[in-house]
């Protein structure tokens, strides 16, 4: 196995520092990585590990205000700015490995990023091209887990004060029901718990249109809930995934997993599963 890192320059001049993991023959296809909010790209070590042996590469991304890349944590002026990174991110995977399919996954506020993304490419045939596959884990669709004292706040503020940042109170114990994954987060210093009054309002703004929007998406798609989410409800992904019209979707459930199931109890049930879904598609 090959580890890079390095920096994309992507819209405002801003840096975002990716990760990639790459088996020692050639890839067969590639999974691009968005992680949720407070994350980072070093948080998908057993998605790699079980990727690698299949002759995968991995790609991972810190989003602006998040991990080593630059920007305010946790803020953003619109939503067109984590449009435009993800965009940069995947020409540059392009850029690296051309020809070799990618599959864009995004986890938590990732899921409803590259939602985003996919949604407003639709006619793009240069995009569109690039992705062969959409995979949402446990993602952001609905009312998050945040107190609502906090939400008011954010919308009160956005338009006066966007840049106005606060704890967002979600407890780390609501990441796995493995107490040394809790422990591990815990202690990850380029993790962080804040967001922004603008971010606030340009979430549910940016989630109410591609709700609206849920039915044109047509691309293969698989989305992975976790029963026992306290961070972003299950329910909430239920009811987007029946909107979806189109005929390649597949629905995963884990229902007494928690929210960064990727890293939960039976992470390797999920990740076989997974495994088995970009073996259908590649």
């Amino acid at each position: 196995m090959q580890h890079q890192e390095g920096n994309i320059v992507t819209s405002g001049g801003m840096c975002l520092y990716y990760q990639s993991w790459h088996p020692n023959g050639a890839a067969r296809g590639i999974l691009a990585i968005v992680h949720g909010l407070g994350g980072h790209s070093g948080l998908y070590g057993n998605i790699v590990n079980q990727l690698i042996l299949k002759d995968f590469a991995i790609y991972t991304v810190d989003l602006r205000g998040h991990g080593k890349s630059t920007g305010q944590r946790g803020y953003i002026n619109s939503w067109d700015e984590y449009r435009d990174d993800v965009s940069n991110f995947l020409k540059f995977i392009a850029s690296q490995n051309p020809e070799i399919p990618i599959f864009l996954l995004g986890h938590s506020l990732g899921g409803l990023i590259v939602l985003d993304y996919v949604l407003h490419s639709a006619g793009d045939i240069e995009k569109q091209a690039k992705i062969k596959g959409l995979i949402n884990l446990t993602p952001a669709l609905g009312e998050p887990g945040v107190p609502l004292i906090k939400l008011l706040l954010g919308k009160f503020l956005s338009r006066i004060y966007p840049r106005f940042s606060l704890d967002t109170g979600i407890d780390l114990s609501l990441a796995s029901r493995d107490p040394e994954v809790v422990k591990i987060y815990a202690q990850d210093p380029l993790r962080h718990t804040m967001g922004t009054a603008r971010l606030s309002t340009e979430f549910f703004r940016t989630l109410a249109w591609v709700k609206e929007h849920a039915s044109e998406l047509d691309i293969p798609f698989l989305m992975v809930i976790a029963g026992g989410d306290k961070v972003t409800f299950p329910e909430d992904s239920r009811a987007f995934f029946q909107q979806l019209s189109l005929s390649d979707k597949e629905l995963q459930e884990y229902p007494e997993s928690y929210h960064c199931i990727q890293d939960d109890l039976n992470y390797k049930e999920v990740l076989g599963n997974l495994e088995d879904w970009l073996e259908r598609h590649i």
